[in-house]
Protein backbone atom coordinates (compact mmCIF):
# COMPACT_ATOMS: atom_id res chain seq x y z
CA UNK A 1 0.00 0.00 0.00
CA UNK A 2 1.84 3.24 -1.58
CA UNK A 3 -0.38 6.81 -0.58
CA UNK A 4 0.97 10.44 -1.88
CA UNK A 5 0.85 12.97 0.35
CA UNK A 6 1.45 16.29 1.23
CA UNK A 7 4.60 16.65 3.39
CA UNK A 8 5.51 20.09 5.13
CA UNK A 9 8.57 20.43 6.71
CA UNK A 10 8.48 23.68 8.89
CA UNK A 11 10.71 25.53 10.59
CA UNK A 12 11.46 27.00 14.10
CA UNK A 13 11.20 30.33 12.38
CA UNK A 14 7.84 29.85 11.19
CA UNK A 15 4.77 30.70 13.88
CA UNK A 16 3.06 27.49 12.18
CA UNK A 17 5.60 25.57 13.89
CA UNK A 18 4.89 26.58 17.25
CA UNK A 19 0.87 25.70 16.34
CA UNK A 20 1.56 22.40 14.53
CA UNK A 21 3.83 21.50 18.05
CA UNK A 22 0.62 23.35 20.05
CA UNK A 23 -1.93 20.79 18.65
CA UNK A 24 0.66 17.91 19.10
CA UNK A 25 1.10 18.46 22.77
CA UNK A 26 -2.98 18.70 23.17
CA UNK A 27 -3.11 15.62 21.56
CA UNK A 28 -0.57 13.90 23.61
CA UNK A 29 -2.48 14.82 26.55
CA UNK A 30 -6.17 14.12 25.52
CA UNK A 31 -5.06 10.55 23.60
CA UNK A 32 -3.38 9.25 26.33
CA UNK A 33 -6.26 9.55 28.69
CA UNK A 34 -8.55 7.32 26.66
CA UNK A 35 -5.79 4.75 26.46
CA UNK A 36 -5.83 4.53 30.34
CA UNK A 37 -9.08 3.58 30.35
CA UNK A 38 -7.72 0.07 29.81
CA UNK A 39 -5.65 -1.65 31.55
CA UNK A 40 -2.27 -0.62 31.27
CA UNK A 41 -3.59 1.04 28.17
CA UNK A 42 -0.36 3.39 27.92
CA UNK A 43 2.13 0.67 27.45
CA UNK A 44 -0.02 -1.07 25.31
CA UNK A 45 -1.08 1.15 22.66
CA UNK A 46 1.58 3.65 23.10
CA UNK A 47 -0.33 6.74 22.22
CA UNK A 48 2.45 9.64 22.34
CA UNK A 49 4.18 7.73 19.93
CA UNK A 50 1.21 7.85 17.46
CA UNK A 51 0.88 11.01 17.55
CA UNK A 52 5.26 11.62 17.21
CA UNK A 53 4.89 9.44 14.38
CA UNK A 54 2.26 10.92 12.28
CA UNK A 55 3.02 14.39 13.44
CA UNK A 56 6.33 13.95 12.27
CA UNK A 57 5.87 12.31 9.03
CA UNK A 58 3.49 15.43 7.85
CA UNK A 59 4.64 18.73 9.40
CA UNK A 60 8.67 17.74 9.59
CA UNK A 61 11.29 16.79 12.48
CA UNK A 62 11.34 20.27 13.99
CA UNK A 63 7.64 20.62 14.94
CA UNK A 64 7.65 16.91 16.13
CA UNK A 65 11.02 17.31 18.26
CA UNK A 66 9.84 19.94 19.95
CA UNK A 67 6.61 18.69 21.03
CA UNK A 68 8.71 15.49 21.83
CA UNK A 69 10.47 17.58 24.41
CA UNK A 70 7.58 18.98 25.61
CA UNK A 71 4.62 16.90 25.74
CA UNK A 72 5.97 14.51 28.22
CA UNK A 73 6.93 17.04 30.87
CA UNK A 74 3.47 18.54 30.26
CA UNK A 75 1.90 15.15 30.93
CA UNK A 76 4.08 14.63 33.40
CA UNK A 77 3.13 17.67 35.39
CA UNK A 78 -1.00 17.85 34.82
CA UNK A 79 -1.67 13.67 34.67
CA UNK A 80 1.54 12.48 36.96
CA UNK A 81 2.25 10.21 33.84
CA UNK A 82 4.69 9.54 32.83
CA UNK A 83 6.06 8.82 35.59
CA UNK A 84 9.23 11.21 37.00
CA UNK A 85 11.62 8.10 36.58
CA UNK A 86 10.38 7.57 32.79
CA UNK A 87 9.95 11.05 31.62
CA UNK A 88 13.65 11.08 30.15
CA UNK A 89 14.03 7.89 28.73
CA UNK A 90 10.35 8.84 27.23
CA UNK A 91 11.40 12.05 26.21
CA UNK A 92 14.66 10.84 24.44
CA UNK A 93 12.45 8.05 22.73
CA UNK A 94 10.32 10.21 21.60
CA UNK A 95 12.75 12.41 19.69
CA UNK A 96 14.29 9.62 17.95
CA UNK A 97 10.82 8.57 16.40
CA UNK A 98 10.17 12.37 15.53
CA UNK A 99 13.49 12.76 14.26
CA UNK A 100 13.29 9.29 12.18
CA UNK A 101 10.04 9.97 11.04
CA UNK A 102 10.58 13.14 9.78
CA UNK A 103 14.12 12.58 8.20
CA UNK A 104 12.41 9.73 6.12
CA UNK A 105 9.29 11.44 5.28
CA UNK A 106 11.05 14.46 4.20
CA UNK A 107 13.96 12.13 1.86
CA UNK A 108 10.85 9.77 0.60
CA UNK A 109 7.94 12.21 0.00
CA UNK A 110 5.52 9.07 0.23
CA UNK A 111 4.13 7.30 2.71
CA UNK A 112 3.82 3.11 2.73
CA UNK A 113 3.20 0.73 4.81
CA UNK A 114 6.55 -0.83 4.77
CA UNK A 115 8.23 2.96 5.22
CA UNK A 116 6.53 3.54 8.56
CA UNK A 117 6.86 -0.32 9.74
CA UNK A 118 10.57 0.47 9.05
CA UNK A 119 10.33 4.00 10.54
CA UNK A 120 8.84 2.56 13.80
CA UNK A 121 11.16 -0.50 14.20
CA UNK A 122 14.32 1.40 13.53
CA UNK A 123 12.79 4.48 15.79
CA UNK A 124 12.65 1.49 18.73
CA UNK A 125 15.86 -0.28 18.20
CA UNK A 126 17.62 3.19 18.66
CA UNK A 127 15.28 4.06 21.19
CA UNK A 128 16.44 0.73 22.83
CA UNK A 129 20.24 1.69 22.55
CA UNK A 130 19.68 5.26 24.24
CA UNK A 131 17.50 3.47 26.72
CA UNK A 132 20.77 1.25 27.64
CA UNK A 133 22.75 4.25 27.60
CA UNK A 134 20.63 6.30 30.37
CA UNK A 135 19.71 3.52 32.22
CA UNK A 136 21.75 0.42 31.95
CA UNK A 137 18.98 -1.79 30.76
CA UNK A 138 16.89 -2.22 28.33
CA UNK A 139 13.67 -3.49 30.37
CA UNK A 140 11.09 -0.68 28.51
CA UNK A 141 11.81 -2.13 24.82
CA UNK A 142 11.42 -5.64 25.49
CA UNK A 143 8.32 -4.48 26.82
CA UNK A 144 7.40 -2.23 24.04
CA UNK A 145 7.86 -5.49 21.91
CA UNK A 146 6.22 -8.11 23.81
CA UNK A 147 3.30 -5.83 26.02
CA UNK A 148 3.24 -2.95 24.11
CA UNK A 149 3.25 -4.27 20.24
CA UNK A 150 -0.75 -3.92 19.73
CA UNK A 151 1.14 -0.18 20.36
CA UNK A 152 3.86 -0.64 17.23
CA UNK A 153 1.20 -2.13 14.82
CA UNK A 154 -1.35 0.98 15.75
CA UNK A 155 1.28 3.33 14.86
CA UNK A 156 2.22 1.22 11.45
CA UNK A 157 -1.82 1.00 10.61
CA UNK A 158 -3.30 4.09 12.34
CA UNK A 159 -0.36 6.41 11.05
CA UNK A 160 -0.66 4.52 7.67
CA UNK A 161 -4.62 5.76 7.62
CA UNK A 162 -4.28 9.09 8.94
CA UNK A 163 -1.69 9.84 6.56
CA UNK A 164 -3.65 8.95 3.96
CA UNK A 165 -6.56 11.33 4.73
CA UNK A 166 -4.94 14.26 3.31
CA UNK A 167 -5.15 16.43 6.25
Amino acid sequence: MESNIRLYSLNYNEVRTYGVSALFVLANLLLPQLCHLLPQGGVILAPLSLVMLVGAYKFGWKAAVLAAVVSPLVNHLLTGMPAWGILPVMTVKLMILALVAGLVAQRMKKVTVLLLMAVVLGAEMLGGMAEFLLTGGIAMTVADFVIGWPGLLLQVVGGFVLLKLKL
